[in-house]
């Protein structure tokens, strides 16, 4: 553990020191995230998941840096670089920026112009010229290194190849980079081009044909836009700052003077510029953008993930689930309440009215015997017609008709999970009953399937795959503990995300489970091959065990905690059943009096609060939701229809709405409410059901434009300000240009940016 990283994060993050250094501790201990925020308050000084992540992060990179400085060391060691000014320098250094700029001078190199230059032994010319002397004579202290035997021919031979030299130096400046690096930052532009001859085969990427903008502000959805029209060859995309002013910075600090020698210099840095230090700080401006702009969109994936995961359950009913489909029917599938496949039919009721017949009486029938209390339709192709047939059954009104979203459950369908459950049979009717047990429990369902596949992501194709796993990872890591997983019932796959488990203890759980039947305790768990102390302390108090021999046993309270909870009771003379059952006696208990060095007021207050509603599901409760019924696709839409939706992805730009038309609107961010909205984010979430108006119908591109605003059409106020804005534009205009003049140039700019979006 290395103190100056943890007081260093202790000053990014404004953290005691002592939380950042109990939260490494614990981590480099083995503890989970979910373990440590839960359990270990009072160590963390209680530290939730998201600070917990970024120390770990942190950390992370604090450490990848140490390796890089070591492997810089040792390399400039060995080849007896080294000396103990540079190594002080090294082990200062702070970011990996600067440490390469410092290791630059010294990196090993292939052959490059400034080498080939110093084996002519042009190096002293080089020299000479770099000191900038006002009697320095460039031509004439070249004359001395003209020599036909060394490949220099004439005088600008020796010129050049001094300029060479010199070009590498300023290149290998760290002063000089540190200052491109900043100035790159703050004034490089995206400029984007369509490639000659792809406009009609890249018109998806036409409002990137003549693009430019601001790196610095160029949002998360832009940047991969770009960049995956540049991979796909439609676009030449570069990031550079003007020119001029680059090269300015440059000479400032480099040329003196005006004499003949500062001349060559002033060569020398142009030519570095445009040939060495523009590519190489462009590099690291398109990673850093890039970088950047996978941060934003993995986080945007993340916030979407939680909130489908999370996502109101129905609970445990039987459940009757159909997949959807025209030519090749419609799959049923019959479960009971613990999701267990009962029994599957095909029905074809859109291929003839004697199929549609048959298809409503199997339904009733099957809704009968297997007392049905809910049903489950797919929202895919042909999910709004069955819906409308479901709902002409005579059925009970407690029985509620659910459209469930089906995104991913083809994936699941076709997976080894699903093959070793149901290998004999079909993929459709995998994804029937994926969609039944969907709307039971939409977190035990959904970590069956990739993340990636669910479809609530933003470019997730073209971030950083390693590091959206990572996160992705921690989203359903955190909600699959923060909720809880019922042991005796839950998939290999669910125990799989459970703290302290992993594939293998998953796979022992559900294997024992199988052979021994339920687990009566959480005492019992330490039976299963290869589940030891440590990994039952991470994983008990997140695994549930209901109408098992303790009542705690089916709440959060850690049996770590059992004899506190069990002193309570006895200080107030009951069982732990009677303290459970009885609120009266809970609020007797004083907390201070069971506070120990180890166990403090955070943990006390957390076992009261989980003994008042032991187990509780922390997700919502489940509400019936319906389409407008005059809607069934998109040729029934009109503009000015207000219509009630749900709301399927939230992305930097908008939110994807899903009105019962199976092709999902969108809800531009600058129609997200009736004031400013800069992060869709901060008022619309995945799964949040809204009312949205229908401002425009692309059927060629199979396009839904929405509104959210309680007047959709811009406000007379706004409408007047933008005309007097555009009229001045024009005022201003030069009499002989039809252009902006320079003073109205940004404007103009601004404009043509906000048509772009």
């Amino acid at each position: 553990m290395n103190e100056k990283h943890i007081a260093k994060i202790a000053q990014e993050l404004k953290l005691g020191t002592q939380q950042v250094l109990a939260t490494s501790a614990l981590l480099e201990e083995g503890a989970t995230i979910p373990f440590v925020a839960r359990y270990r308050k009072e160590a963390t000084g209680s530290l939730d998941e998201v600070a917990l992540r970024t120390i770990r992060d942190r950390l992370h990179q604090l450490q990848e840096l140490d390796k890089r400085r070591e492997a810089i060391v040792k390399s400039l060691d060995e080849r007896e670089l080294l000396t103990d000014e540079l190594r002080d320098k090294i082990l200062s250094t702070e970011t990996l920026a600067v440490l390469e700029d410092i290791y630059l001078p010294y990196r090993p190199k292939r052959r490059t112009r400034a080498t080939v230059a110093r084996e002519k032994g042009l190096e002293p010319l080089a020299q000479k010229i770099f000191a900038q002397e006002q009697t320095t004579d460039p031509d004439q202290e070249a004359e001395a290194f003209v020599d036909s035997d060394k490949g220099v021919e004439a005088v600008e031979d020796a010129l050049a190849g001094a300029r060479d030299i010199v070009a590498e130096w300023v290149n290998e400046d760290q002063e000089a980079r540190a200052k491109m690096r900043a100035f790159y930052i703050q004034k490089a532009l995206f400029h984007a081009k369509v490639v000659a001859g792809k406009e009609t085969e890249g018109r998806k990427y036409r409002d990137y044909f003549d693009w430019q903008e601001v790196a610095a502000k160029a949002p998360s959805h832009r940047i991969l836009a770009m960049r995956r029209g540049e991979k796909e060859s439609f676009l030449t995309v570069r990031v550079h700052p003007p020119e001029d002013e680059a090269l300015a910075l440059l000479e400032t600090l480099f040329v003196r003077g005006d004499c003949a020698a500062a001349q060559q210099v002033k060569a020398a840095v142009r030519d570095s510029y445009k040939r060495l230090l523009s590519p190489s700080m462009e590099t690291e401006i398109r990673v850093a953008t890039k970088e950047r702009a996978d941060a934003e969109a993995i986080n945007v994936f993340a916030d979407n993930l939680r909130q489908l995961l999370l996502a109101p359950p129905l609970g445990q009913k039987n459940i009757l689930a159909i997949d959807p489909g025209y030519r090749t029917g419609c799959k049923v599938v019959c479960q009971d309440r613990q999701g267990k496949l009962l029994h599957t039919k095909t029905v074809y009721p859109f291929t003839s009215e004697k199929g549609k017949r048959e298809a409503l009486a199997t339904l009733g029938d099957l809704c009968e015997r297997y007392q049905v209390e809910a049903i489950a339709v797919g929202n895919g192709t042909g999910g709004r017609e069955l819906e409308a047939l479901v709902k002409t059954l005579d059925l009970p009104d407690n029985i509620p008709l659910v459209m469930v979203d089906e995104s991913g459950a083809s994936v699941y369908s076709a997976s080894a999970a699903a093959r070793a459950e149901f290998p004999d049979l079909d993929v459709t009717v995998r994804g029937a009953v994926s969609i039944g047990r969907r709307l039971m429990d939409p977190l035990a369902e959904l970590v069956k399937i990739d993340p990636k596949s669910i479809g609530v992501g933003q470019y997730q194709h073209d971030v950083d795959q390693q590091a959206l796993k990572k996160s992705l990872d921690d989203v359903v890591t955190s909600c699959v503990n923060g909720v809880g997983v019922e042991v005796n019932t839950a998939s290999e796959q669910l125990l799989t995300y459970v703290s302290g488990l992993g594939p293998q203890l998953a796979k022992n759980i559900f294997n024992y489970r199988n052979e021994h039947g339920p687990f009566l305790g959480r005492e019992d768990l330490k039976k299963v091959p290869r589940l030891g102390p440590k990994a039952f302390q991470q994983a008990a108090g997140f695994l549930r065990i209901r109408n098992g021999k303790n009542p705690l046993d089916a709440s959060a309270v850690h049996p770590e905690s059992y004899s506190i909870v069990k002193a309570m009771a006895g200080d107030l003379g009951c069982s732990v059943e009677e303290l459970v059952d009885n609120e009266e006696a809970r609020q007797k208990i004083d907390l201070s009096t069971y506070v120990t060095e180890k166990v403090g007021m955070p943990t006390l207050t957390d076992i009261v609060a989980e003994l008042a509603k032991p187990g509780r599901d922390p997700r919502q409760e489940f509400e019936v939701f319906a389409f407008a019924e005059e809607v069934q696709n998109i040729d029934d839409l009109r503009p000015g229809m207000k219509l009630p939706g749900i709301i399927t992805n939230v992305t930097a730009f908008g939110a994807f709405v899903d009105i019962g038309v199976k092709q999902d609107g969108l809800v531009h961010v600058s129609q997200l409410a009736d004031r400013f909205v800069r992060n869709p984010r901060e008022v619309v979430k995945v799964q949040q059901r809204v009312t949205v108006t229908i401002l425009d119908v692309d059927l060629e591109r199979n396009r839904i434009s929405l509104s959210m605003k309680e007047n959709p059409g811009r406000s007379p106020k706004r409408k007047e300000k933008r005309s007097k804005r555009e009229n001045n534009v024009k005022e201003k205009r030069r009499p002989e240009t039809k252009g902006p003049t320079p003073f109205n140039a940004p404007f103009a700019r601004a404009l043509k940016k906000k048509s772009g979006d």
